[in-house]
């Protein structure tokens, strides 16, 4: 199982979801010759990336890299989204971003371990 729980969240889902139908509507445009339908789409596909980025701003969506499995599911509300998360480029844009360097004496990095794949290795 990796450690690694990307997008499992509500923003990510609910940012799919309307980038999905966005995609649909410029698909149809597309297919009808109709510039209206294609710029509607993709303006429905830019209120999706808005959408996510303030779901991910408001504590629904979780930082990049790996956390403790207590927090993989995708109702658990992120508290620290307050803060920035390190390395997310969406808390950056916000201006929310955290310095890279770990807090003295907090070494609470999880490594990820190898798992053989077959008996072989």
């Amino acid at each position: 199982m990796s450690l690694y729980d990307e997008g499992h969240t509500i923003a990510g889902w609910t940012g799919f979801g309307i980038a999905a139908v966005g995609s649909g509507v410029v698909g149809l445009g597309v297919c009808t010759a109709s510039a209206p339908a294609v710029v509607g789409g993709l303006a429905i596909t830019a209120v999706s990336v808005l959408v996510t980025w303030l779901l991910h701003l408001s504590g629904w969506g979780k930082p990049p890299g790996v956390r403790p499995q207590d927090q993989w599911g995708m109702r658990v509300r992120d508290t620290r989204a307050q803060e920035g998360h390190v390395g997310c480029v969406s808390c950056r844009l916000a201006g929310r971003g955290r310095s890279a360097a770990p807090a003295p004496g907090a070494s609470g990095e999880v490594r990820a371990e190898s798992i053989p794949l077959s008996p072989i290795e």
